[in-house]
């Protein structure tokens, strides 16, 4: 019987609070004590998003951002009535991941993982880098999903992997955000809100660029109708 949609988005909050209490927990800690370098911090955030896809992949999917969300509804993976609980629940499970470490680190400590532009980076160029980041992650998400789960026993490696590759290529430029929750609740909790559209716009661009790439080498029909009930 199909877990209720509910439940569903229950594990989207709780794995995407997860996702940042651990992620952005791991930069933190490195801002404060440089113990974890930048090699550890781009691990953490990949070993994260593995253990989350097999802990909740079953039940919602473990998309954990919206920008993946918002392509599978786009690629016909994803009922619209998902993706409309789906996000909110994400971009909750982000704020309270958030303000998690606010409460222990304090609202200003790196800023709670916040992703800003780096190296005097234009706009222009962080948003390619954030977009081009996101095409790649979610046409690796396309190729080892089951409809619009992430379930299966290569899925968590195979984006843990590219989460962890990406974050160490990105991650001095931009973060390496790929997500806009996850670039939404450290700036709300600590009012570092500087480039925040970028990391909202370009991460559901590339999301969906690398969908249609994913379905120019490997057309076929729809799993299901976006409307579906």
């Amino acid at each position: 019987m199909k877990t209720p949609l509910i439940n569903r988005s229950l594990a989207e909050f709780l794995s995407t609070y997860c996702l940042v209490l651990i992620g952005c927990g791991a930069m933190v800690v490195n801002g404060e004590t440089q113990a974890l370098t930048h090699v550890g911090v781009a691990t953490v955030w990949g070993l994260i998003v593995m253990v989350m896809i097999y802990a909740v992949g079953p039940v919602s999917g473990a998309h954990m951002n919206p920008a993946v969300t918002i392509a599978f509804t786009v690629a016909r993976r994803l009922p619209l009535k998902d993706a409309i609980a789906y996000v909110p629940s994400q971009c909750a499970g982000a704020i309270a991941g958030a303000a998690s470490l606010a409460i222990v680190f304090g609202s200003q400590a790196s800023f709670l993982g916040a992703t800003l532009v780096q190296l005097e980076l234009t706009p222009q160029a962080g948003f390619a880098i954030e977009a081009m980041m996101t095409a790649i992650l979610m046409f690796v998400v396309m190729g080892v999903s089951t409809g619009a789960k992430e379930e299966t026993i290569t899925a968590g490696l195979a984006v843990g992997a590219t989460i962890a590759m990406e974050a160490f290529v990105a991650g001095p430029l931009t973060n390496a955000s790929m997500n806009p929750a996850r670039s939404l609740g450290p700036a709300i909790v600590s009012g570092m809100t500087t480039d925040l559209w970028l990391y909202i716009a370009a991460p559901i661009a590339g999301a969906l660029i690398g969908c249609g790439l994913h379905r120019l080498i490997k057309p076929g029909s729809t799993d299901l109708t976006i409307l579906e009930v």
